[in-house]
């Protein structure tokens, strides 16, 4: 009977999915020809800044650095810090929510424009980890620091340390010791991608990852091509949700390689949720998982997609910085 169950699961979801013309059973999705489909709020030109859910104080702050003729990277970098340091965020940084422990870990990357990057993972006790990863692409040889070496590193580089559990996150994470034991929640990240006036495009992605989770577990936020990927020649993308089926399916890579092969940003958004979708339909049939992605192309057109409803994005472009619900697969 459970076998039954799921093929019928299954079989729906396809039949969904074929439906909107995303995908069809047995077959991969190819846009052939491309149908040229714009998000609905997209347009062309820049500058742009625009990052996941409802974080138009953050896509402010970076547009007060690309309105001054400023530098894509840093745009990105000071939209990051405003959720970093929000301790009502409980996703991000200060307030984030700890891991089944009791510590708050914290992940994440940026990318320039030259393909360069950096990360740290699975870092304590540093208010914006998103400033420590570019210390790390732009002092170190190396992409990743992770753990107490990438604190040694942010230390040594000025960054001070800091108690990051507020008292809010330490009563959640003492009520769910004893109402959920060890089923972790859902959880959201910021990515945010800039485009500046000399066409530059960099991104960011910070979190403190999945909440009360296991301790030592790294999500997609910090790993480049999976919560983030930049290629100046076509754009970047970056995502948000259930980490581990970006992680499995690079999402924010594959989005740009669909781009590039001439998918807009849209379609190509859509097509990296319906692949998600194919592959893990167990996952997708679970109503609490979510998954979304954003993409941004040199040419200032954007696209956004989440797999079910819920999934928002903010944007600042042309002036207006405005809040988004993101179409949805299921």
């Amino acid at each position: 009977m459970s076998n039954r169950r799921q093929f019928l699961n299954r079989s729906a979801l396809a039949a969904l999915a074929a439906s909107l013309g995303l995908w069809a059973p047995g077959k991969s999705q190819a846009f052939s020809p491309y149908r040229k489909k714009h998000n609905p709020n997209s347009s062309k030109g820049g500058p742009v800044a625009i990052a996941t859910w409802d974080n138009r104080k953050a896509t402010e702050a970076a547009w007060n650095v690309l309105s001054k003729n400023g530098y894509a990277l840093d745009a990105a970098e000071q939209g990051a810090w405003i959720p970093e340091a929000d301790p009502n965020d409980t996703s991000v940084g200060y307030g984030g929510f700890p891991d089944r422990d009791g510590f708050v870990t914290l992940d994440a990357c940026v990318m320039d424009e030259h393909s360069n990057a950096g990360s740290v993972t699975f870092l304590e006790h540093i208010l914006h980890p998103v400033s420590v990863a570019r210390k790390v692409m732009e002092k170190t040889p190396h992409v990743m620091l992770s753990g107490e070496g990438a604190l040694q590193f942010a230390l040594a580089e000025g960054f001070q340390k800091q108690n990051l559990l507020t008292e809010t996150a330490r009563q959640a994470w003492e009520k769910w010791k004893k109402d959920n034991g060890y089923t972790p929640p859902t959880h959201d990240t910021i990515g945010i991608l800039a485009l500046d006036q000399q066409n530059r495009i960099c991104g960011a992605c910070t979190t403190s990852g999945w909440g009360f989770k296991m301790r030592g577990r790294v999500g997609d936020s910090p790993i480049i091509g999976a919560g983030l990927y930049v290629d100046n020649e076509v754009g970047a993308a970056t995502a948000t949700g259930q980490g581990e089926l970006m992680l499995k399916t690079l999402s924010s890579f594959m989005i740009v390689e669909l781009m590039r092969g001439g998918a807009t940003p849209q379609e190509a958004c859509e097509e990296a949720v319906a692949r998600i979708a194919k592959k893990f339909p167990g996952q997708v049939e679970n109503g609490s998982v979510q998954v979304g992605v954003l993409a941004l192309a040199r040419d200032g057109h954007h696209g956004a997609y989440g797999l079910r409803k819920g999934y928002s994005y903010a944007l600042f472009q042309h002036g207006e910085n405005k809040h988004f619900p993101a179409t949805h697969l299921v």
